[in-house]
């Protein structure tokens, strides 16, 4: 059937996008320091929430990836998301401490991380999946509503530390807020144009666990994970503990701090802006492409960052992150689009740029941290930084090219 070019609702998205990514990042931008200096947790109990989020991702993300499937286009999914992250705030604010009072800290803290995973970490590929395949049938760039989340994660900044300052708990306060307001865009404003559904999936055939078990076969399915495994994966190891290191070539951490909060604003500007024109670069050089030069420049950034003599030539690497987030979040849409069968893009996601991702997360963040004590930043970073520009390299080789893969037997 020919798409149509009627043009569906656009300018929701953004908003939506900006609603949802709000929560994320002021969440996941002052939770350490709530627990820290309200709720009391010591280290290791504030660390088995992140422990949580991070394990709880692994299984809900292949879940809702399955079911975002099955679902398509309808909302049913995002709606429970999104209410279950209007409940942050009275969470936080009448359930967290009185179940500390009355329990050990373990036990609240497992409880928060799973809570939490549901909403954030397993949550954000079903958001994410939804307006990708929107932006499809409403004939528009996935990458120029993303923009909303890269201002939602600056406005999170501005607004997080002044609500922090006036009462810690307004944090997850307008985390509720802006949940109320993302329900509202999705269910009142965020249209979808039918003409094109199609376009997205088949809507005569709902997806099995035999597609996904089919989905295991395909080789340029596990070059895809094992890409997001490597690069992308250490990209986020890298950047863990980076600001430790960066405070490293200043006289004080005061310092360090300021100069590390201009660099990262202006990171963020830079990310903004590239969001605009990506989708059309993207459209030029091709998806597969784009990730390939992704991971070069993370590459180059890593090794780089390792063997800069100055906090100068660090800031000019760091600045490098501005353009591999709007590369990597274009073209891995794009490219699950056009390479791989449509009926399975939301389990595709979630298991090769989340699931599979998540779990060398998991494990690099361990070794990095035992190689930062024994061999120190430099040598580390020269490490991941060699391991990134393999794994590039051999993805330029046997990555395929986007075109139609099908992975039901009863496809063809």
């Amino acid at each position: 059937m020919e798409k149509s070019t009627k043009k569906g609702m656009f300018w929701s998205f953004p908003v939506s996008h900006f609603s949802y990514f709000f929560i994320w990042a002021i969440v996941s931008g002052y939770l350490t320091l709530w627990l820290e200096q309200v709720a009391k947790l010591n280290g290791s109990q504030a660390g088995i929430v992140f422990s949580m989020m991070a394990a709880m991702s692994l299984a809900f993300q292949p879940i809702f990836g399955f079911f975002s499937d099955r679902l398509v286009m309808k909302k049913n999914l995002v709606f429970i998301i999104l209410g279950a992250g209007v409940l942050i705030g009275p969470y936080f604010e009448w359930i967290f401490m009185p179940l500390l009072s009355s329990t050990n800290a373990f036990g609240i803290a497992v409880i928060t991380g799973i809570y939490l995973s549901f909403v954030l970490n397993g949550g954000v590929s079903v958001i994410e999946q939804y307006i990708q395949r929107a932006s499809v049938t409403n004939n528009f760039e996935f990458g120029h509503s993303r923009i909303g989340g890269s201002i939602a994660g600056a406005a999170a900044s501005f607004l997080g530390g002044r609500l922090f300052l006036i009462n810690p708990n307004l944090i997850f306060w307008a985390a509720t807020v802006t949940a109320i307001i993302a329900i509202i865009m999705f269910a009142f404003f965020d249209k979808i144009n039918l003409e094109n559904v199609d376009e997205v999936t088949d809507v005569t055939e709902k997806i099995s666990m035999t597609d996904v078990r089919h989905l295991f076969k395909l080789r340029n399915f596990w070059i895809l994970g094992i890409f997001f495994m490597g690069a992308s994966a250490l990209y986020d190891v890298f950047d863990q503990q980076f600001v430790i290191f960066f405070q490293s070539f200043f006289p004080s951490v005061s310092q360090a701090t300021t100069v590390y909060s201009n660099v990262v604003t202006i990171q963020m500007i830079i990310e903004i802006v590239l969001m605009i024109p990506m989708p059309y670069i993207i459209n030029k050089i091709g998806a597969r492409n784009g990730l390939i030069i992704y991971g070069f420049i993370t590459a180059i950034r890593i090794i780089g960052t390792a063997l800069a003599p100055n906090w100068i030539f660090i800031v000019v690497l760091r600045l490098m992150a501005g353009f591999e987030m709007p590369l990597v979040l274009v073209s891995i849409m794009k490219y699950i689009n056009g390479a791989f069968d449509n009926n399975l893009y939301a389990t595709i996601y979630a298991l090769s740029a989340n699931f599979m991702k998540q779990i060398s997360v998991f494990i690099f963040s361990a070794l990095a941290g035992n190689f930062y004590d024994s061999i120190g930043f430099q040598h580390t970073y020269l490490i991941m930084g060699s391991i990134v520009l393999v794994i590039t390299i051999l993805t330029a080789f046997l990555l395929e090219k986007d075109h139609s893969i099908q992975l039901s037997p009863n496809n063809g």
